[in-house]
């Protein structure tokens, strides 16, 4: 398979040993029971619930309380409130991070060490949840808890509704589901939108931030009395497409003016003056591919993209301010556990001109991109100067230089394993058992720790088996002694998506990117990782590659030369038009008189056929 086809795949669906072990993990014969719960019900459950919040593509200095310009009084009025991360880590990507936090491991011994879909016949890389994991919601069902979940899955392989709907979330232990399946679409229309088992078409006045609310909400108010519950909101926002309402962009206009650098100068202030990150880390040099901002010519669009991108994010604070005043209605405020975070940091992918860069086809060629509006309107693609991203008849992202600013103070991307890829908020709110209101906690953190935390305060074990089937140990500990401020044991924290792949333990971070040579940073030191110092410490470079190398040996994880991700052809894969819905859908671009910069690509290289 060639690079070529290799990304253009990737585009077409961008849609380790435990350091905790439960000491009671004795499950039954079926391997389903959690006898700490066995007579529950004789007596008044005063286990919390559980609320998991999680954003899509944000990066780490987007919110107002982690230094951001973006308004998020909900979310900051969180934080005020309870705790706020500064070393909480994801796992860089989509998928990737979805797996690890809902069933406590490493991406690759879930299958998912990759992308959704895409299946290397090899056991880290098939693409699709297996069974030798038991997720958040299998395990909370059984130990008594309603399940809910609203929003984004993505980390199944089939999403097509004759297909196996062995891993949708109804499956895999949540007792209602509405969201999408798949990982990518319009706010307005998204491909694969399901309740429970079934596909359903958005009505009326859609917008799928708020529907994903407004079915929590109902979730809730609906969820039987004195039963606990755990719902995990899954917010596609603020991902590409950036879809809003225009009153909620226009709030917006002109705020970043001052363009990405001075914003990710001023982000780092703050973020200093807020005690999150260090005065002696510098900040994170521009990254090559971004322009200096005093350089570039249609400032006006740019400025729209950020507008935009803001807008999609100040949507999802007013969805989370409904949840709270919910849970605040209902009384279930005071014992709820709320966690906030983001599933990787700032996304830079690019299409200009509305094409897939690596491939030279139109965005519209992948299914996830709609040709048209629910009115008909033809629904123009890509990052083109001149269209201002936000309404339904636009489909476009914030980009490479935006999201380093996103990412502000640190380096790199969404898909890498720098801190900029990795580095997530994280906020924890819980009323009763959270006393310390506003402060930081500086523990390093892990989405893979959030089973075991959730487990410990459900007074639930982790089962052995599960299904009949043996479950790999959770990966993670639990981050409850964090609420008291009280230290984790030591552990070293692993890292490997795309090839990039990294190992933290204490204060040093080995780093690479694919095929590129180790770099070492101390990130006590220098946590916007600017000073490599592998060559001056050559003895801890070979420590930490060989604790690496032993963690990818025990999770499957393979070094990216020997992935070999199948190239599925146009013409039987579900996810591309043919080329005859690409004619219509030009035809219809040129007939209304809209001038799309990438027709002419698109016809130089595929003439208009003959009729």
């Amino acid at each position: 398979m060639t690079w070529r086809s290799f990304f253009f795949l990737s585009a077409l669906l961008a849609i380790g040993w435990p350091t905790f072990l439960f000491a009671n993990g004795v499950a039954s014969s079926n391997g389903n029971r959690f006898d700490k719960t066995s007579d529950r019900s004789a007596k008044a459950d005063d286990r919390p619930n559980i609320v998991v919040i999680l954003v899509d593509d944000m990066g780490f200095s987007d919110l107002g309380c982690y230094g951001g310009e973006i308004d998020t009084p909900h979310i900051d009025r969180l934080a005020s409130n309870g705790l706020r991360y500064t070393q909480s880590y994801n796992c860089g990507r989509c998928c990737p991070t979805r797996a690890s936090l809902l069933t406590g491991l490493y991406p690759h011994e879930t299958g998912m060490g990759f992308m959704a879909g895409q299946d290397a016949g090899r056991p880290g890389y098939r693409g699709d949840l297996n069974r030798q994991c038991i997720t958040v919601a299998e395990a909370l069902r059984q130990a008594g808890y309603a399940t809910y979940m609203a929003g984004k899955w993505h980390i199944c392989a089939d999403f097509q509704p004759g297909g196996s709907k062995d891993n949708w979330p109804r499956q895999r232990g949540f007792d209602r589901f509405f969201g999408t399946l798949l990982g990518v679409g319009s706010y307005w229309d998204p491909l694969s939108l399901t309740e429970g088992n079934t596909p359903i078409k958005p009505q009326g006045d859609f917008y799928y931030t708020e529907a994903t609310t407004d079915k929590v909400v109902e979730y809730l108010r609906g969820n039987p009395a004195g039963k606990p519950f755990f719902c995990y909101v899954s917010y596609t926002a603020p991902h590409f497409p950036l879809h809003a309402r225009e009153e909620v962009i226009e709030k917006y206009r002109g705020r970043f003016s001052q363009g990405w650098d001075k914003i990710r100068e001023e982000r780092r202030k703050r973020l200093v003056d807020e005690g999150i990150i260090r005065p002696e880390w510098k900040l994170s040099a521009r990254d090559d591919r971004v322009p200096a901002w005093e350089d570039v010519d249609n400032k006006e669009w740019r400025q729209s993209r950020m507008e935009a991108y803001a807008a999609t994010l100040d949507h999802v604070d007013q969805g989370v301010g409904k949840i709270v005043k919910t849970l605040k209605d209902l009384g279930q405020l005071d014992n709820t556990l709320l966690l906030f975070l983001s599933d990787n940091g700032g996304e830079a992918m690019e299409h200009f001109d509305g094409m897939i860069e690596s491939t030279g086809q139109p965005w519209v060629v992948v299914r996830y991109v709609p040709m048209f509006t629910r009115q008909g309107e033809p629904v123009v693609a890509g990052d083109i100067p001149g269209i201002k991203p936000g309404p339904e008849t636009t489909y476009a992202g914030c980009g490479a230089a935006w999201a380093n600013a996103s990412n502000s103070p640190f380096r790199r991307f969404k898909t890498m394993v720098h801190e900029g890829g990795i580095s997530t908020p994280l906020i924890v709110h819980w009323p009763k058992s959270i006393h310390e209101k506003g402060t930081l906690r500086h523990q390093p953190v892990h989405v893979i720790d959030f089973m075991p935390t959730f487990l410990e305060l459900a007074k639930a074990d982790y089962p052995k088996t599960y299904e009949n089937q043996a479950l790999r140990p959770p990966a993670g500990v639990s981050i409850a002694p964090t609420f008291e401020n009280r230290e984790l044991h030591d552990r070293p924290l692993f890292w490997e998506h795309y090839g990039n792949r990294a190992v933290r333990d204490g204060k040093w971070k080995l780093v690479a990117v694919q095929d590129g040579p180790w770099e070492l940073y101390d990130l006590d030191a220098d946590r916007t990782e600017t000073r490599d110092v592998s060559k001056q410490h050559p003895e801890i470079v070979a420590r930490l590659s060989v604790l690496y190398d032993n963690w990818a040996r025990r999770t499957e994880v393979l070094p990216w030369e020997e992935v070999k991700i199948p190239w599925i052809a146009p013409e039987s894969n579900p996810q591309i038009r043919s080329t005859s819905e690409i004619e219509a859908y030009l035809d219809q671009l040129e007939s209304r008189g809209i001038e799309a910069p990438f027709v002419k690509t698109w016809r130089e290289t595929h003439p208009r056929p003959t009729k």
